[in-house]
């Protein structure tokens, strides 16, 4: 019976004050001795058992929370989450007011408070303490626990007074303190505190030891986390470098490939410009040494004035050093030879450009100075081919040899040409407009030839008139030429044997001439477009076409309906422009006169009667007469 009120006591976990109510009740029920000195043994016992009871629940406690501790360092996920649950593992186990943690700074030599629990003053959650001042750096200094009844009275280690200050203001007395050790290394301190004087037993430092032992760890691993997150992040990095080198490599491999096949087969500025701009994307214009666009890729927008000028100062002051220059969105690269700039390459991008695609931009444009200079070579070789070619027939020089080395210039002189004579009054432009006839004559498939003054077309066709007047045109936009230096043409042709060709260029020249004696500098003209003065330069003397260029609309007239147009023109003239001579002459009424003309101004344009054309109409009036 006596064991079984006591085993209910440990049953229901009775507090040891409860542990005294059957002896009372056996006392106040007269009990004897022998059964008095029973129920206390059995009570020791009791006590005894409910003691070792509680140290084993306290025990299991312990070993759950340093278990969840190991879990969470096993999931470490958030560092300062593991401390936090450590510090606060450590106060309820503890059974603390307080518990915290410092840790050391290496880099500004104190120590520093870096969780705390149950805190309440925020000046002692800001504390930094000296290395080796107060209860923690006694415990760092010597690496073993400390427990301190009274801090401010203890005289153990060395008192700072903004410390005493802050645990004052926290008001704590007993304090423990265990060592956070990596290898032989502190790193720093765990604590857990009292604001009353409860001291702490060993078993509660060995308690807060093991806490620090896995803090330790837990920091460790953040360490090891860490540097191994920023090795990870170098190591991205480093591979997103290496993998845009080598992107960069691969297109500068790509580009110079694509580019190299351009010069094998022939390609032009045109080509190299898609080359860039597939591969860098944004829009090129290829522009040449005046700032002309010679190509273009990708659809650009015009340059504008203030832009064309950047680009090409730009390019004239890098061409000796061939690096890309930018211009706000302009990337601009020098097309030279060093000291000969022959275009630019203008790459318009939105984006940054980066360091190997603008080198390959300068190899693009390398590239467009070597197509240049090679096509300016095959042209300048080619044109004194065609030169001599065009000397000889000129000359009169026909062999047997002339009609086969025509056919390897891609001439066929079987097929009717016209000769032009070019006249340029500008001498700086002279042998810019020579190069510009070797060009267009290559493209067209004929000759060209500089003879001093002059530059000689051979082209295919049987239009000289229009012909002439396209290559003043196309010519004189070429040289920019200025209204006091234009280009003027004179043509004659067709022509199809070489032993014609002479007499027509004799003839074209002489076109020429006449054009710029009537004052008609700029213009270009066959000899049957100068009326009268075509008939007098003229090698054929082509009455017959003057007189249907003048007056051939009135001719028609006359022999469809029967009229008298011509008669009535002739004396008119010979009246010196008198209506009513005119009429006396022929027998009709002034109006009928009035008419008459009226009908010859339709026919012939209103401007008829200018000095010009009434002299040209009188000339054919004459020769036909005589016809």
């Amino acid at each position: 019976m006596t064991c079984t009120v006591f085993l209910e006591l440990l049953a229901r976990e009775a507090s040891p004050v409860e542990f005294e109510g059957p002896l009372v009740e056996a006392r106040a029920a007269g009990a004897g001795a022998e059964t008095l000195a029973e129920l206390e043994a059995a009570k020791l016992a009791a006590l005894r058992v409910r003691t070792i009871m509680r140290r084993h629940a306290r025990r299991e406690a312990e070993l759950a929370a340093l278990f969840d501790t190991a879990g969470d360092l096993a999931g470490l996920r958030d560092h300062d989450a593991v401390l936090e649950a450590i510090v606060r593992r450590a106060r309820r186990l503890l059974n603390a007011d307080i518990a915290y943690m410092t840790l050391n700074d290496d880099e500004r030599g104190d120590t520093y408070m870096r969780v705390t629990d149950g805190s309440v003053s925020a000046a002692f959650r800001r504390l930094r303490l000296p290395m080796g001042a107060g209860l923690g750096g006694l415990v760092a200094q010597t690496a073993m626990p400390y427990t301190s009844a009274h801090y401010l009275e203890d005289p153990q280690f060395r008192h700072r007074e903004f410390i005493d200050t802050a645990v004052a203001e926290e008001a704590l007395v007993a304090i423990l303190g265990v060592p956070m050790k990596l290898g032989n290394r502190v790193i720093g301190v765990l604590y857990a505190a009292n604001r009353s004087e409860r001291p702490f037993d060993p078993e509660e430092a060995v308690l807060l030891g093991s806490l620090a032992a896995h803090a330790a760890v837990a920091i460790d691993n953040a360490r090891l986390l860490e540097e191994t997150r920023t090795a990870l992040e170098e190591l991205s990095a480093a591979n997103a470098v290496v993998q845009a080198r080598s992107a960069a490599v691969e297109r500068a491999a790509q580009a110079h490939d694509r580019m190299t096949a351009v010069v094998v087969r022939g390609g032009g500025a045109e080509d190299v410009a898609a080359v860039v701009t597939e591969i860098l994307g944004g829009t090129l214009h290829v522009l040449d040494a005046d700032g002309g666009t010679l190509a273009a890729s990708g659809a650009p927008a015009p340059l504008d004035g203030a832009e064309l000028s950047g680009v090409m100062a730009a390019a004239y002051s890098m061409r000796a050093q061939g690096r890309t220059v930018r211009r706000g969105d302009l990337w601009i690269a020098s097309v030279s030879t060093g000291d000969e700039v022959l275009g630019t390459l203008v790459l318009r991008a939105r984006e940054e450009v980066s360091d190997a695609d603008q080198r390959i931009l300068e190899r693009a444009a390398l590239v467009t100075a070597l197509l240049m200079l090679l096509r300016r070579s095959v042209t300048e070789a080619e044109g004194r081919v065609r030169g001599e070619l065009l000397d000889d027939l000129l000359a009169g020089r026909v062999t047997d040899a002339l009609k086969s080395r025509a056919h390897r210039v891609n001439v066929d002189l079987e097929e009717p040409h016209v000769v032009l004579s070019a006249r340029c009054a500008a001498p700086e432009h002279r042998g810019r407009a020579a190069f510009w006839a070797a060009s267009h004559a290559a493209v067209a498939h004929g000759l060209a030839a500089a003879r001093g003054e002059e530059i000689v077309l051979l082209l295919p066709g049987g239009r000289p008139g229009e012909a002439a007047r396209r290559v003043a045109k196309e010519l004189g936009a070429s040289l920019g030429a200025s209204p006091d230096a234009p280009v003027t043409v004179g043509a004659a042709g067709p022509v199809r044997a070489p032993d014609g060709i002479a007499a027509a260029h004799e003839e074209a020249r002489r076109c020429a001439e006449a054009l710029l004696a009537l004052g008609r500098a700029g213009d270009g003209a066959g000899t049957a477009e100068l009326g009268f003065v075509g008939l007098l330069v003229g090698a054929d003397r082509d009455v017959g076409g003057f007189l249907t260029a003048t007056l051939g609309p009135v001719l028609d007239y006359d022999a469809r309906r029967g009229t008298t147009l011509v008669r009535t023109l002739e004396d008119y003239f010979g009246t010196g422009r008198s209506l009513s001579k005119t009429a006396e002459r022929l027998h009709i009424h002034v109006n009928t006169v009035t008419q008459r003309l009226d009908r010859v101004a339709h026919l012939l344009g209103d401007d008829w009667q200018s000095p010009e054309r009434a002299l040209e109409i009188q000339l054919a009036l004459r020769l036909h007469r005589l016809r």
